[in-house]
């Protein structure tokens, strides 16, 4: 919220400490920093250019794969570009406007990821529970319909509606320090000149209601899966099962473990620097894993991606 004084209006601006403490450290931290979000974008970019150019990966699973790249990298180019930036340059400040927005956008795409691979661990346990059944069960509608769901959730019931029209109800000073690289909820509400308890208190609640329903979806999926792998009487079999769902939960693991790690930490006023880790290792790193999770493992998508390089290297050789 603007705050009028006398005559005049003040707007709120945001200063981001960033890794400023580590001033040795602000080069090599950004080309790290650079390089990630290189790999970040060819790789998910990429993802989705071949997931469309070849015919043996129009299905069901690199459908969910290529919309969870669209998402990761909407998410690291929202936070990334603003973490170099404030690496190098002198004036660290984020209008408040640019806050709201970073942070609103921000909250879609993590939001969208939490039930993007929730939605894919339906995939699998439709495939090896119900296999008979499954062009039926998984429809493209279906598909879809769970894709636009997780667009709708993060846009509309989180974000859009919620957690940045309580951000605007609060009043803040005219210039205010947070300790981060990113306009998080918790950190913009903690500079607010307001009481911050109720805008705290929907963030948990929300919070857990997001990461709770999801994990809850991914591990009756899995252990249902496990059951059902567990019954086979083929040893080559259930190591196959296995080893395909192995990508899908590598990323669940890093993804939830990482945001269980930031929910446990037990203050987080006295432990900046792990938060700012464990907050870069979410938004930065997470975001450029994901794609190479899931092409390493896959023939199609190597085999693919290696005909791209030929083609490009032979056109420029011409």
């Amino acid at each position: 919220m603007i705050q009028e004084v006398g005559n005049q209006s003040i707007i709120p601006t945001f200063i981001l400490l960033g890794f400023s403490e580590y001033p040795e450290l602000q080069i090599p931290l950004f080309l790290v920093f650079l390089s990630t979000y290189t790999v970040t974008v060819v790789g998910n970019l990429g993802m989705i250019i071949i997931i469309k150019i070849n015919p043996k990966l129009h299905t069901i699973m690199y459908f969910f794969l290529s919309h969870l790249s669209f998402v990761d990298f909407c998410y690291s180019t929202i936070v990334t570009p603003k973490l170099l930036e404030n690496l190098i340059a002198e004036d660290r400040t984020i209008p408040f406007s640019g806050c709201i927005l970073q942070f609103c956008f921000a909250c879609i795409f993590a939001v969208t990821e939490t039930f993007m691979l929730a939605a894919m661990a339906y995939d699998p346990f439709v495939a090896v529970c119900n296999p008979l059944l499954y062009t039926t069960i998984m429809s493209q509608k279906l598909c879809v319909l769970l894709v636009a769901g997780s667009y709708s959730w993060g846009i509309v019931c989180v974000c859009a509606l919620t957690l940045t029209y309580f951000l605007l109800a609060l009043s803040y000073c005219e210039s205010s320090i947070i300790n981060n690289f990113i306009c998080d909820y918790s950190v913009i509400v903690s500079v607010s000149c307001s009481d911050p308890h109720i805008s705290q208190m929907l963030c948990l609640y929300i919070a857990i209601f997001n990461e709770g329903s999801s994990l809850m979806i991914i591990l009756l999926s899995y252990i249902l899966i496990f059951i059902t792998v567990m019954r086979m009487p083929s040893a080559s079999g259930r190591q196959k099962t296995f080893s395909t769902c192995a990508s899908h939960l590598t990323a669940i693991t890093i993804f939830h473990g990482t945001i269980l790690f930031l929910y446990c930490i037990p203050n987080p006023k006295t432990s900046w620097l792990i938060v700012k880790v464990a907050s870069v290792f979410y938004t930065v790193v997470i975001p450029m894993l994901n794609p190479l999770i899931y092409s390493l493992r896959n023939k199609d998508v190597k085999d693919t991606f290696r005909k791209l390089v030929v083609t490009k290297l032979l056109c420029h050789s011409i």
